[in-house]
């Protein structure tokens, strides 16, 4: 087995697997077909391994392939981490640059975090921010984000974490669907509804699942696994659905029902890697960050 193998033949290699062919990597990457070729060749025979096998639809992994993309992800994250570390250590004359990574929730990514992002930029428009949105917990120690808001409290060490307070989750409707449909007033009632809400159970929903089990799948009539999907479905009167309460005064607004029944809490947390603490650029978004969460979270309290 070969040593030292360039980390170019991985990146081709994790360009394969996301693309399902040569051409398509080879677009990804912007390298010749024949090149993205010739990385896989050498690849898999430094290796001692077949990655590929061709089909009709395409490259097709083998075990081995899939076995190895994860530890390829890996070194692909640490290389984007090493590129972003180096930038948000650099500063000049004009301010703070550099590049910093933020992950979030879809709903906390879209509903909550544009305004502080643009306040940054507005701020510090030589640094660069990427959004990643995604209700899976992003893993700070491999270094997929640099900064990352949780619903959950951190487990991991070497982490620098910062509790922003809770944020509760109630059940809403549009005012247009209350007009038409009326209010639950009972939990008979209120099954009598158009419910939106999950398809597929996740560990938040297995964890309101435990303090209300009566609001399991089937009850749900109108279902999605995008926060996103069922906020837009409820705001545009489809039924009745959860929803974060601090949400519900925002454009278009919506009205809580039933709040003495559903009433289910999540502690937030901002967290970073405590190897950034020293880098002015990801402190200084961090900061930013705590900010607008924290008046997100304390919009709610001073009703």
């Amino acid at each position: 087995m070969k040593l030292n193998i360039p980390w170019e033949w991985y990146r081709t290699f994790l360009a394969v697997m996301r693309e399902g062919s040569l051409s398509g990597a080879a677009r990804r990457l912007a390298i010749t077909q024949p090149t993205a070729g010739r990385h896989i060749a050498a690849l898999e025979s430094a290796l001692g391994l077949v990655l590929f096998t061709r089909s009709q639809t395409g490259l097709q992994a083998t075990d081995a392939a899939v076995e190895l993309k994860g530890h390829a992800q890996a070194m692909e994250n640490t290389a984007m981490m090493i590129e972003r570390s180096a930038a948000s250590f650099s500063s000049g004359a004009t301010g703070l640059r550099g590049i910093v990574r933020v992950a979030a929730s879809e709903i906390i990514g879209t509903e909550v975090l544009p305004p502080v992002i643009a306040q940054i930029k507005e701020e510090y428009p030589q640094i660069v921010i990427e959004l990643v949105l995604s209700n899976r917990v992003q893993d700070l120690l491999n270094r997929e984000a640099d900064i990352v808001v949780r619903m959950a409290t951190p487990v991991q060490e070497q982490l620098i974490a910062r509790r922003m307070g809770r944020v509760e989750i109630g059940l809403h409707a549009a005012p247009a669907y209350l007009s038409r449909c009326g209010a639950p007033e009972s939990i008979d009632e209120l099954f009598t509804h158009t419910l939106v809400g999950f398809d597929n159970t996740t560990p938040f929903i297995l964890q309101a699942l435990k303090q209300y089990p009566q609001l399991s799948r089937e009850f749900f009539t109108v279902r999605s696994d995008s926060d996103i999907a069922q906020l837009n479905l409820i705001r545009a009167g489809v039924g009745i659905g959860m929803c974060q309460v601090q949400l519900a005064d925002f454009s278009p607004p919506l009205q809580r029902v039933m709040p003495d029944f559903f009433a289910f809490h999540l502690d937030t947390w901002l967290v970073m890697h405590e190897d950034l603490r020293h880098s002015q650029t990801c402190k200084t978004v961090f900061d930013y960050l705590a900010e607008g969460l924290q008046a997100y979270i304390n919009r709610e309290k001073k009703k």
